[in-house]
């Protein structure tokens, strides 16, 4: 379980019987909730599933961290991609940061995040990034401080993430939504889903699913690569970080939590070619590196959470948009920072399924 449930949600109903909506979005973490949203505000008839409880997959056991732009770093995207592209994503990412902390400002701190380099080699590469950012006009500062030299993002956020996604369910079935928990979907065609138990009988559908794609749509194979992430959690320590913090190029994470908790992740490289899997459990090694790095930043207090999450990472760092078959879309691939950028192709995917192509649309 992770540090983020409080053990009070009570659960929606598995689909039994079919239905018939619109459009069918499968995946009800933060993305599929994004989009299943904009179709409400689209007057779109919508019937949401997924094969866990809501969030219960990578939206809501991720480092709750909200992050602007892609996966890669500004610079790197700008080397890749272009100024422009990597520009007006980064824009469109911090409009969504804000949109978010408006829609749930329960669940968000906006706190800014630290980049905090490991070694010379990094120190030198958030200098480079901290220049791009500047150089377009995005805000970051230089950071020295306990937790080590690198640069500071005030733009960037923290949050609670299975708290935004439930509190996010829960107003899309006051709105009219249809959403069912552990309903897998078994067979997903442009005119029906299938679930164990249950059929929805749709015009269109989104799946919105980050970790196992590609086991859904064997389209993707090659594409994606679903990965292992792995965290764990302690009791309530004296406050020592204000900020989340990324270390070692992403590899190491962690942020504490209001009450003094600590919610500390990564080590991925640690577990190697094991990592690379669709198994969600945390591993033995992985976890011990992650206990030592809990040591080496002087965390003496309990262990009270374990958790995983899968995954899906793109070689380019681009999310997959994709219409994998007739009226089936699929989208994914955040390489594990999807948190803003999943939200904000939810709603480009939602508006582009409702018949709506407003101008500006990033990734279709």
């Amino acid at each position: 379980m992770p540090v983020w449930d409080d053990g009070n949600w009570p659960g929606l109903p598995s689909l039994e019987g079919d239905l018939e909506a619109e459009i069918c979005v499968v995946g009800l973490g933060g993305s599929g909730l994004a989009a299943i949203h904009e179709l409400l505000r689209l007057g779109r008839s919508v019937a949401g599933l997924d094969a866990a409880p809501v969030a219960g997959g990578a939206a809501g056991r991720n480092g709750g961290f909200l992050l602007a732009g892609l996966a890669k770093f500004y610079h790197q995207t700008v080397a890749e991609q272009g100024r422009d592209f990597a520009r007006r994503v980064y824009q469109a990412t911090l409009e969504q940061i804000a949109r978010m902390k408006e829609e749930t400002p329960e669940a968000i701190r906006q706190v800014g995040s630290l980049r905090i380099a490991a070694s010379a080699d990094e120190l030198q590469d958030c200098e480079a990034h901290l220049h791009a950012l500047r150089a377009d006009g995005f805000p970051a500062e230089p950071y020295s401080g306990p937790e080590g030299e690198g640069l500071l993002i005030p733009s960037d956020a923290a949050f609670n993430p299975l708290l935004r996604c439930r509190t996010l369910a829960e107003r899309a079935l006051q709105a009219g939504a249809r959403l069912f928990e552990y309903s897998p979907a078994l067979r997903v065609s442009g005119r029906e889903v299938q679930t164990p138990r249950g059929r929805v009988h749709c015009q269109k559908v989104l799946v919105a699913v980050d970790g196992k794609l590609e086991r859904l749509f064997p389209e993707l194979e090659g594409q994606i690569r679903t990965a292992r992430l792995q965290m764990l959690a302690t009791a309530p320590v004296e406050v020592r970080f204000t900020r989340p913090v990324y270390r070692r190029w992403g590899y190491d994470y962690w942020q504490q939590l209001p009450d003094g908790r600590l919610a500390l992740g990564g080590m991925r490289d640690a577990g190697g070619e094991e990592e690379w899997t669709t198994q969600d459990a945390p591993s033995e090694k992985v976890q011990q590196h992650l206990e030592r790095l809990l040591a080496q930043l002087g965390i003496q207090a309990p262990i009270t959470h374990r958790w995983a999450a899968s995954v899906a990472y793109t070689q380019t760092g681009l999310p997959i948009v994709e219409e994998v078959r007739p009226a089936v879309w699929a989208i994914g691939g955040y390489s594990g920072t999807g948190n803003v950028v999943g939200a904000l192709l939810g709603r480009e995917a939602a508006a582009m399924l409702a018949g709506v192509r407003p101008s500006g649309t990033l990734f279709l």
